[in-house]
């Protein structure tokens, strides 16, 4: 099975309806929900997900039964000291995008998967739009 990191833009894309974006996202994620692919996604992905979404949805609750069900297409990785003093150390220009970046190398994962190619451009494992990615493994 192939492992992907999703970054917060392609499961913001899924999740918001995010057009043309969106039909890629759930390209990708329904991969996942068939067995195809294993995606995982940072913790801080979810706070950056609900501070997003609070103001698309009615309520508080209605937002958490959205990543509630998010939660079952993915796997979480933890970000923990060491990944942020790599962030903290590394030449990323965005801190968030390091944080993410680093927590998908710390879990030996290959495969970024993120609609902000140019942000990584000094990677050192493959960074994939969602249509490169569904262009390569379809």
């Amino acid at each position: 099975m192939i492992k992907i990191f999703a970054d917060t833009d392609v499961c913001l894309d899924l999740l918001s309806g995010r057009k043309p974006y969106n039909s890629f996202a759930e390209k990708i994620f329904s991969l996942a929900d068939n067995g195809k692919v294993k995606i995982f996604v940072s913790s801080i992905s979810f706070a950056n997900i609900n501070y997003i979404l609070r103001s698309q949805y009615s309520s508080s609750s209605a937002t958490r039964r959205v990543i509630a069900k998010f939660k079952t297409l993915v796997a979480t990785l933890s970000v923990d000291s060491k990944t942020i003093d790599i962030a903290i150390a590394s030449d990323f220009n965005d801190f968030e995008d390091a944080i993410q970046y680093y927590t998908a190398i710390e879990e030996n994962i290959t495969t970024f998967i993120t609609r902000n190619i140019k942000d990584y451009k000094k990677a050192h494992i493959k960074i994939m739009t969602p249509e490169t990615f569904l262009s390569k493994h379809n």
